[in-house]
């Protein structure tokens, strides 16, 4: 089976990743045999092929993850955000709406 993947697919990807840029991200990889890595951090940037995510460490250092829309669309990488995050703006949003 060939997937197909568009440059509308990838730009609706990068759009909704964009106006989450700040937000807490859990994201689950394939790190190679039998192994699963999870990283935890914050959605840093978007750029026009890859996303950064800034994963604390400890208070002095962070570490920086990045993966690209492909690996979204065709189930690579798995992404997360914070549900009390994502459920206060579009509580905020429709306070600003009515």
């Amino acid at each position: 089976m060939i997937i197909l993947i568009e440059k509308s697919d990838l730009r609706i990807c990068r759009t909704g990743l964009e106006e989450r840029i700040g937000r807490k991200i859990w994201l689950k990889s394939k790190g190679g045999r039998k192994r699963t890595i999870i990283h935890e951090g914050y959605l840093d940037t978007c750029s026009s092929n890859v996303f950064t995510v800034r994963c604390p460490v400890s208070p002095a250092y962070d570490e920086y993850v990045s993966f690209s829309y492909v690996d979204v669309l065709t189930k690579v990488v798995e992404i997360r955000f914070d549900r009390d995050t994502d459920c206060a703006d579009s509580a905020a949003k429709a306070q600003t709406v009515s």
